[in-house]
């Protein structure tokens, strides 16, 4: 197989490998917690995910895709105990700074992959997610990498599919563009219904806190499976 052949087979990434270095806390943090709250995630690995069994219980669990350095994971997992949250990220010292919360405060609910979201979705049965939340995802603002954004209707419908009847996806940006790009990739999904506005029932995030400081508009979300 050529080269060109071989990069055609390849998945698209829809993130930036992001490695950087971890602080004494951060590194610290993931040799005591990896072992245990810790999962890699394979490219190829289409092993089925045993949900009950990662979390050591039966739960409704939470999909979070990119959560940064997971203080609105954490946060959210501290105030939803009944509920198992699985973040799943690539930037290293955003996982060293998730573990060390969930030691910090002792979160038993939470699990932390490293590794391509999509990839990890694909491991996971359907109806087996009570929600998945996307929240400030990579923008792509240029048009020859639009390929690469997380919401887009491939995606949106193996995420959809993961969810139970009546589970949520959670989407936001502070992206105008990738905002109604967003909205009309949701919107035309069959098997989705947009929730009324109200309340978004999320912490702000280091990046909603960046956008605004920008002047740029919040764009949430929410749509229930059918």
């Amino acid at each position: 197989m050529s080269e060109t052949e071989i990069a055609a087979t390849r998945p698209i990434r829809t993130f930036h490998p992001r490695r950087g270095r971890m602080s004494s806390r951060h590194a610290d943090a993931h040799a005591l917690l990896w072992p245990r709250y810790g999962l890699t995630v394979t490219d190829g690995d289409r092993t089925p995910l045993d949900l009950a069994g990662l979390f050591g219980r039966e739960a409704p669990v939470v999909l979070e895709i990119g959560f940064g350095m997971g203080d609105a994971t954490a946060a959210m997992a501290a105030a939803d105990p009944q509920r198992g949250y699985l973040g799943v990220e690539v930037h290293t010292p955003g996982i060293g700074n998730l573990l060390a919360m969930v030691g910090e405060l002792g979160l038993t609910n939470v699990r932390v992959a490293c590794g391509d979201a999509m990839q990890l979705v694909h491991r996971i049965g359907p109806g087996s997610l009570d929600a998945v939340h996307v929240f400030f995802p990579d923008p792509w603002p240029k048009a020859r990498h639009h390929k690469r954004r997380l919401i887009q209707p491939g995606n949106v419908a193996v995420l959809r599919e993961r969810l139970r009847p009546g589970g949520v996806l959670h989407c936001a940006t502070d992206w105008p563009e990738y905002g109604v790009a967003m909205t009309e990739t949701l919107d035309a999904d069959p098997g989705l219904r947009r929730l009324p506005e109200g309340p978004h029932g999320r912490p702000e995030t280091k990046f909603e806190r960046r956008g605004a400081a920008a002047g740029r508009p919040i764009t949430d979300l929410r749509y229930t499976r059918r």
